[in-house]
């Protein structure tokens, strides 16, 4: 991005385009983000990605639906700042974007070893939860419609399979043969009895905003994707980036876990908050630590066999390694089903 044309962003948020520093973020895989630096203030500037998020209004819309009744003594606010006109998003040559307050002396964790730090992820995504368990659902909109839907995303793995080359078929046969086996276990995950929350639906660990001092998670981050869900979108995503220690992407698959210990934090933070979830809920986080890497994992297949248009990738075959990275440990899950299932009859009782 041009500097002269951060500046001209910058002032239409009221800061002082030429006394500004900015630096890219480059940890998002959709959004271009930058950290902003003026006098000692520090803010987050985004450029959404309109080809992702088709009604950015709307997406704009649900975050300040929310954003006011996510504040508490132990859940801090995130503010975005407004435009010259009053507005919390700028359009500039057919460009969307947006900035908000950077919450001093704070970090992310793209994966944990640390008891404490799954301890926090459970609690801060069930104060999330408890915070929200009042709004009226209906004021929400799809920002990406069908986004963790199965059969929606089983259409499109079938015909990415239909126009995918004969050489990406053969790659990924592998993977294709795992997607396969994964659906047919998944089948048996009942949404019938589940009630509608809104969900942050990407609670993965570098969602979560922590202190740098304190070591306790402050806030999720990332809101694009506050919508109507069920809450084991929440705990699934969550699982999946918390008790597996190895990147998204590692190739190495021996170095990919489930650490039980982090689960038992993890779930432990939760359960922190008081009684949040109906029986029919709790019944369903097992198979929705298996449904949310497996998800991740099919659309990462999908836009690999679709030539890499929806995820940045950093070289050709990196959304194949996502895919069987997260396709294994949706299949360490399932071997835990059990285990997970006790605990959390235990803990969440």
């Amino acid at each position: 991005m041009k500097k002269e044309s951060i500046k001209k962003i910058l002032t239409e948020f009221n800061l002082n385009g030429s006394s500004t520093d900015w630096t890219p973020l480059n940890s998002g895989l959709i959004n271009d983000t930058y950290l902003v630096t003026e006098s000692e203030q520090q803010y987050i500037l985004q450029k959404i990605n309109t080809q992702v998020f088709k009604n950015a209004r709307i997406l704009m819309d649900n975050i300040q639906f929310s954003l006011p009744i996510l504040y508490a003594n132990d859940y801090a606010q995130i503010t975005f700042l407004t435009t010259k006109t009053g507005a919390n998003y700028l359009i500039q040559n057919d460009e969307f974007w947006r900035m908000m307050t950077f919450i001093p002396n704070s970090t992310t964790y793209n994966t944990t070893t640390d008891i404490n730090t799954a301890f926090e992820a459970g609690r801060i995504i069930g104060k999330f939860h408890q915070l929200l368990q009042d709004v009226d659902t209906n004021l929400y909109k799809d920002t990406l419609p069908k986004f963790h839907q199965l059969s929606f995303r089983k259409q499109e793995f079938k015909q990415a399979l239909e126009i995918a080359d004969v050489e990406k078929l053969n790659i990924a046969e592998l993977a294709i043969s795992k997607a396969q086996y994964l659906i047919k276990e998944l089948n048996n995950l009942n949404t019938d009895n589940l009630p509608i929350r809104v969900c942050h639906n990407d609670t993965k660990l570098n969602n979560i905003l922590f202190s740098k001092t304190s070591k306790k998670a402050l806030c999720l981050i990332d809101l694009d994707t506050i919508m109507k869900g069920y809450f084991f979108y929440d705990f699934g995503d969550a699982i999946r980036t918390v008790v597996n220690t190895a990147a998204e992407d590692e190739q190495n698959h021996n170095l990919i876990t489930f650490n039980k210990t982090l689960f038992t934090s993890f779930v432990d933070g939760l359960s922190s908050n008081g009684p949040i979830l109906t029986y029919e809920e709790k019944e369903s986080l097992p198979l929705g630590a298996v449904f949310m890497p497996f998800i991740h994992g099919l659309r990462a297949l999908t836009d690999f066999l679709d030539n890499n248009k929806y995820y940045k990738v950093t070289y050709e075959n990196q959304n194949l390694d996502r895919c069987l990275s997260l396709f294994n440990f949706a299949e360490k899950a399932l071997d835990k089903k059990d285990f997970m299932s006790a605990y959390i009859q235990e803990k969440l009782s």
